[in-house]
């Protein structure tokens, strides 16, 4: 099958992904082969190919937005049919033994592996995944709008969660691609008032389109002050800016895994009147299955643009770059 592989991390001008021939990967017990027809690109795979996530292991396969056929089953497989449409996210297996786990918080894990990272991803013709983390997908949305809500929409919804906006309360984004485009319709639908800030001149025309209540540059001050908010963009130096507009008892949501440093905070601005900043980590299957049935529900219109399989080392490129808007998803089949 053919694949890409992180060859030697580094920019992402300097070409660290590789197109390679491997074999097809065999399910092992409890596991299944997908057929991959879609996989969405993530910040975090271009985090992987540049090296700011350490590789846990050489020439890995990125890609954990994947939507795909089931192909084959391995042994012991229950829950899914072979010719079954599903979905493969970030999380691809935890040990459902900590206490983590065991209390319903398998998003912290002590010992997780991850689509795209500690194994091979949907950049690729073929991915096998534990059939226990995989989702069955709806008919509601074809391939290419589905794969960026594997990772973009559920961990955007996680989010979302942990900023604890209030019933139509003020919510701010800061960066507006792939997760926080879908991020801003859930919070709309549910009557928040939506202020964008993001640097990006096609972002901020597609935050108007949506709805927001306002749009604005990253470093610029929400009209009015903010019951939440949550930082996308991967960019330290907007932690005190966005902790500076929250009202008080306001929440600060942090939704990456790679962050620049945070330059020092200053407690009566960023931090008093009970002001909180917290991380996202991951996400639960839980939180997969109700994001997906709310996608759904609310009719979540997902933003693409479509590369070819041969372009997955450019559609990367154009994201470190800023060149489209909403999320990309390469076509594998």
């Amino acid at each position: 099958m053919k694949a890409w592989a992180v060859a030697s991390p580094g920019p992402i001008d300097s070409g660290p992904l590789r197109l390679v021939e491997r074999p097809v990967p065999r399910p092992g017990p409890r596991q299944v082969l997908i057929k991959v027809s879609v996989c969405g690109v993530c910040r975090t795979d271009l985090h992987l190919a540049e090296g700011d996530l350490p590789p846990h292991r050489s020439g890995t396969v990125p890609g954990h937005e994947v939507v795909g056929v089931v192909e084959v089953l391995g042994a012991g497989c229950q829950r899914l049919h072979v010719g079954q449409r599903v979905g493969a996210a970030w999380l691809a297996a935890t040990c459902g033994q900590c206490r983590y786990c065991r209390a319903g918080r398998e998003n912290l894990c002590v010992a997780p592996k991850f689509t795209g990272w500690d194994i091979d991803g949907g950049y690729a013709e073929y991915l096998v995944a534990e059939e226990d983390f995989v989702y069955v997908l709806s008919d509601h949305f074809d391939d290419v709008p589905a794969a960026p809500l594997m990772c973009a929409g559920i961990i955007g919804y996680r989010a979302l969660r942990r900023a604890e906006l209030p019933a139509g309360g003020r919510l701010g984004l800061y960066g507006f691609g792939g997760s926080a485009h879908l991020t801003a319709q859930v919070a709309l639908a549910d009557g928040a008032a939506v202020h964008v800030l993001t640097r990006s001149a096609v972002d901020q025309a597609l935050a108007r389109e949506l709805g927001a209540a306002s749009v604005g540059d990253a470093f610029a001050r929400p009209p009015e002050p903010l019951d939440a908010a949550i930082l996308f963009a991967p960019v330290g130096t907007l932690v005190p800016v966005a902790l500076a507009a929250l009202d008080r008892g306001g929440t600060l949501a942090v939704a990456g895994i790679h962050l620049s440093d945070i330059p020092v905070l200053n407690y009566q601005e960023h931090l008093f009147q009970e002001r909180t900043l917290r991380s996202v980590t991951a996400n639960t299957r839980t939180d997969g299955t109700e994001f997906l049935a709310l996608a759904d529900r609310v009719n979540v219109r997902v933003t693409t643009t479509v590369y070819p399989f041969e372009a997955a080392d450019r559609a990367l490129a154009d994201l470190a770059h800023d060149r489209f808007s909403g999320a990309a998803v390469i076509q594998v089949a």
